[in-house]
């Protein structure tokens, strides 16, 4: 698995409220251990951790109230939930969860039972996807693989071993999947392997971004494409393949990015990895700020 420095002063997630005015970071507070992924809903921000999620109220939250928790989920199946995802035009209510047991759980958000397990990874899965029109989720994992489920029968429809293209295949780094998204027919993916964009109707890659180091969080913003890793700077990618620009941050390596959609007031990126300090980017060019906790 990919090395995470100084995991005490390090954010490794990030999500603003509906109302774009205020902004989740995941570090070691809200659980016993990292918190890997967050998940902001219309009401609730959903936390993931060492074998745990937990529930809290956003109306709770703005009000400051720290104990604004409002379920506890516990898992003994698997010792860390590294990503979920919500899925709520395929299946009501659900919630997809990767993590430590090599293995997708789909959970129904309101009784907090499992519906079904998806299984075909043979290591742990790191990141997760939806491609909502198609009713397909996407997972990557440590085992170096992205595999492509139907939603509706829970079968694995395809498998990419990004590290056997030989264009992406960096072997110095290992095979592991860290980032993955996905846009349409476009899916951006890297980690061990170089940061890479698949068209998934040829299952094959079309461009290969020259960064060094792991990506850990890819995104796509209009015609760019965003990435943050090992390295002090997040980048600014063309669909071609072309670096355009990479810009300093205050970490000297990044774990995750989160651009907000959510208020035209306050349309900012935000940046986070191995410090206390997370930047704001007004202007996508140059650190407006940064917030520290």
């Amino acid at each position: 698995m990919g090395p995470v420095e100084h995991l005490h002063m390090s954010v490794f997630s990030q999500s603003f409220s509906p109302c774009g005015r205020f902004l989740a970071a995941g570090n070691n507070y809200a659980h016993e251990g990292p918190v890997f992924s967050l998940l902001s809903t219309d009401s609730h921000l959903l936390s993931a951790g060492n074998g745990e999620v937990s529930a809290w109220s956003w109306a709770e939250l703005i009000k400051r109230n720290t104990k604004a928790v409002i379920h506890n989920l516990h898992f003994s199946l698997f010792s860390f939930v590294f990503s979920f995802i919500s899925i709520p035009p395929l299946q009501e209510n659900s919630l997809v969860i990767g993590g430590g047991d090599n293995n997708i759980h789909i959970m129904d958000l309101e009784s907090g039972i499992f519906k079904s397990v998806l299984q075909g990874h043979t290591d742990y899965i790191h990141c997760l996807s939806v491609r909502e029109r198609e009713g397909e989720i996407l997972s990557g994992g440590e085992d170096g693989a992205v595999r492509i489920w139907d939603c509706r029968t829970g079968h694995s429809v395809h498998c990419i071993e990004v590290f056997k293209y030989e264009d992406c295949a960096r072997p110095q780094y290992g095979k592991w999947i860290s980032c993955l998204t996905t846009d349409s027919d476009w899916m951006l993916c890297g980690g061990g392997p170089s940061l890479s964009l698949w068209h998934l109707r040829s299952m094959s890659p079309t461009s290969v971004f020259p960064l060094s180091g792991c990506q850990r969080q890819a995104t796509f913003y209009q015609d760019m494409i965003l990435s943050v890793g090992e390295g002090q700077f997040v980048s600014h990618c063309l669909m071609g393949g072309e670096v355009k620009a990479q810009i300093p941050c205050t970490p000297h390596s990044l774990n995750t990015l989160a651009l907000n959609l959510n208020s035209t007031e306050h349309r900012v990126l935000t940046v986070g990895g191995s410090s206390h300090q997370i930047d704001v980017f007004a202007n996508l060019y140059y650190r407006s700020f940064s917030l520290s906790f």
